[in-house]
């Protein structure tokens, strides 16, 4: 059996008068009319590789917003392909860049990007997207990245810093999360929570980075429901500002995320350090929960 191919794209979208435009390319290669879209590089996340390839092929330099339905075909030569793609919006708009395979991009309104589409599996991409409310929120939440073993650190628990690998996994976070132009960043108190955002507050500009005791792990179990609470009317406040992004801990996320979801069953939101989930709304609306 043929290895998967894996790629990611995106629906990229910016407001034109009273109407909304979405942006496809042509590639002369096909001759066809699509979205953004291409190959993963080795080990690349998703995410990266949508954002990648809309700039390269756009010259968009696009924000996140949310985690599309992904499509899988079998190309021309029998291989399985399995695409990734996000909502997108635009931050700022540049030159095309990086890339040989387009000659030509349109900005559309929804139902003249559909019937210009060559795919069929792409027009139900963009069907999706036309039955979506307006995205009001989008709020990365991530588990801190490593800080060693907490057996083996002396002092006070709430000091022990991020671990060389922790310190590379906080500047994964910041190469990924720069895009979403955060305007607030949000730490749990411990140390190694405020580090793990320490890139990317310097990528955005020296942004500060605020403690909020919402987002920290309970003292006790018996403590975790409250918790949850508090941490998810922290979350409504901080929908106001648009774009966020907050570092937590592994004993609260699974409970806050799935609490957020509306099921008790939190196991399928563990997160290792360093990962994290991209959480959109519409206005009160969860519209959805994806990993980065």
């Amino acid at each position: 059996m043929k290895d998967v191919e894996q790629a990611a794209g995106g629906v990229v979208h910016r407001r034109s008068g009273d109407r909304v435009e979405v942006c496809l390319v042509h590639r002369p290669r096909y001759d066809d009319w699509s979205l953004p879209k291409g190959k993963l590089h080795g080990g690349e996340l998703p995410l990266a590789g949508a954002l990648r390839e809309v700039a390269e092929e756009t010259g968009v330099a696009a924000i996140p917003e949310l985690q599309l339905t992904a499509t899988d075909y079998v190309m021309p030569d029998g291989r399985p392909k399995h695409v990734a793609y996000w909502l997108m919006s635009v931050g700022a708009e540049g030159t095309v860049s990086g890339t040989d395979e387009v000659d030509e991009q349109a900005w559309l309104p929804l139902p003249e990007a559909v019937a210009r589409l060559t795919y069929t599996a792409e027009k139900a991409v963009l069907a999706e997207v036309a039955a979506l409310p307006p995205v009001t929120a989008v709020i990365a939440l991530v588990r801190h990245a490593r800080a060693g073993e907490r057996r083996k650190w002396a002092g006070r628990d709430e000091l022990r810093p991020i671990d060389p690998v922790g310190a590379k996994q906080a500047d994964r976070i910041a190469s990924l999360l720069t895009a979403l132009r955060p305007r607030r960043l949000v730490a749990a108190p411990p140390l190694r929570c405020t580090q793990t955002l320490e890139p990317l507050a310097a990528a955005l500009g020296d942004r500060p980075i605020v403690n909020d005791a919402a987002f920290a792990e309970p003292f006790s179990p018996d403590g975790l429901p409250a918790r949850v609470a508090a941490a998810q009317i922290r979350l409504a406040e901080l929908r106001g500002s648009g774009r966020v992004v907050v570092c937590s801990q592994g004993k609260l996320m699974p409970h806050l995320l799935a609490s957020l979801s509306g099921t008790e069953d939190h196991h399928p939101f563990k997160t290792p350090k360093g990962d994290g989930w991209l959480l959109t709304w519409s206005g009160e609306r969860l519209l959805g929960a994806s990993r980065l």
